[in-house]
This record gives structure tokens, sequence and C-alpha cells, in this order.
């Protein structure tokens, strides 16, 4: 089963430019197209994929610059949500999704962990409660994703597999898709998650800046774990104005490429992993 990914964003959560800075990646990111230096690839907004397949529309993260990534890529419906976790970056687009939602007859779903739906429930606590609700909220319902490494939802005949990963000093959730995995702010990969990432076409990995970081994986980090892993492609996300675009590309092996805002990639979506525990949803 064939489907579409499209990088949303694959900036930090500060994007790229970063306001304030006059760098040349940062410079180079808002020249207009032709002068020199310009490569719009530099342009990073915050991170976030889309993924299309069988008319079914779904979205990993719903950052700050949603609204606009959204009108971009001609994002005119969603029918899921997974959430990564629930720092800034990745969870304040929510509010947009209120005029996706009334389209859709049933609340949209959103799969999130415990201290994500926490910080869902309490920043956008207008949407969520029952009494005095505002009226024009997101029609939206959170379900919990389920423990463990491995866990499953299957929606829309396709499976996503929750890969946890460490950000720093908290574990956060990655996702597999088919033959596709998506693991944006990792630090590191646990062991009990390295048996879930065999066999991939596509590798999306964090990769910060070449210099290491406490929460972040850095260049080089990252490509290592590229050669353990050995996924026919990989490519690098939440990206730093550290990071180049094509002077970084230059120095990478060539099956991996640093994403950048608007790249699409297609890829087999189709269940095909074991499953373990599994909550389905949809048809």
């Amino acid at each position: 089963m064939q489907a579409t990914l499209t990088f949303l964003g694959t900036g930090t959560s500060m994007g790229v430019p970063t306001l304030g800075c006059e760098c040349a990646v940062c410079r180079s990111a808002v020249a207009p197209a032709g002068a020199s230096g310009a490569d719009f690839r530099n342009r990073r907004t915050r991170p976030s994929i889309h993924l299309a397949w069988n008319g079914h529309s779904v979205l990993i993260d719903t950052g700050p610059d949603f609204h606009a990534q959204a009108i971009r890529e001609r994002v005119t419906h969603v029918d899921a949500v997974f959430y990564t976790h629930h720092h800034a970056d990745h969870i304040l687009g929510m509010d947009d999704l209120r005029p996706l939602s009334f389209r859709n007859p049933e609340p949209l779903p959103l799969f999130a962990d415990e201290p994500t739906e926490a910080v869902l429930r309490r920043v956008f606590q207008y949407t969520f409660r029952s009494e005095d609700r505002y009226p024009t909220s997101a029609r939206v319902r959170i379900f919990p994703l389920p423990a463990g490494a491995g866990a499953e939802v299957t929606l829309f005949g396709a499976v996503f597999q929750r890969i946890p990963v460490i950000h720093g000093r908290e574990s956060i959730t990655g996702y597999r898709f088919g033959s596709a995995a998506y693991l944006t702010d990792m630090s590191e990969i646990p062991a009990e998650s390295l048996p879930l990432l065999q066999d991939l076409d596509i590798l999306i990995l964090d990769a910060l800046r070449p210099e290491p970081h406490p929460s972040h994986s850095h260049l080089a980090k990252s490509v290592d774990y590229v050669s353990l892993l050995q996924p026919r492609r990989a490519f690098f996300t939440h990206m730093s104005h550290d990071l180049d675009h094509a002077a970084t590309e230059a120095i990478l092996p060539p099956h991996v490429r640093l994403a950048y805002d608007g790249l699409k990639l297609e890829f087999d979506i189709a269940p095909d992993s074991p499953h373990s525990s599994s909550q389905e949803h949809g048809a």
C-alpha cells in the first residue's frame, strides 16, 4: 500500500532562520530565488510530517507553524494526529485543527502518551473542559498510546508502531509505519527499540548540528545510527542553522540526505511487522 510522506517542517524549536541571526545559513534561507547564496532548503519551520494514503491524511505532531505548513502543502483534511511528545514546537498548532475537525462526523482522534495528554489538556483546557466549553473549539478526542516498545495502533489499514527514544532525560515516542520510521528529537535509541527498526526503506532521524548536544543527536552520531540500522534511505530532520544544506549533503554518504520543508517521499505503508498489543481505529 503506497503512501506519500511530506516533511511539513524540518527545523528546531527556534526554526531557521533563527530570529535575530545573520549567519550565512539564516540569510540563505530568506534570500530571493536566484540571489547569490540563496537556498530555500535552509528555510526550516518547526518539525512535523504528513502522511497520505488511499485518501487518508495523518499528521505526526502539530507545531506552531502548522497553519502555514498546511496551506503550503494543501492539507485540506486530517483523519488523525500522532504526537511524539509534549514540547511546544510539537503541540502548539493543535488549535489550528479546528476548521479541519469541523468537517469530520466524529471527533478527530489524537494519539498521545500520558505526559503529552496531560500537557495538551492543560494548554488547551478550553478545548477539553466539559463545562462552559468554547463553542468553536476543535472537535478532538485524545486516545492514549498503548504502552511499551512495539505497541501498535492500526489506522485505516496501516500499522503505527511505538518506538521509544531518549530525548535528553525523557523517554518520548518515535513511530514506525510500514517501511518507514520517524524518530525526531532523539539523543539515543535504546536497545529495546533497535530490533523494531530493521529492514527499513526510510529512516528519519534527528540531526541537530555538527557538535554533540545533551538532548538531540548530532550529525556524526546520526550517521552512525544509519550505519548500525542499515536502512535503504535515511533523512535527517530537526536541524539548526549550524547545518547548511548543500555543504552538509556533500560530506554525507549517497543514501543519507538532509530533509527539507516540502520534501515528499514515496514508500510502502502496508503493515509488515509482528503485532504486539494493538488498538484498531478506522476502517
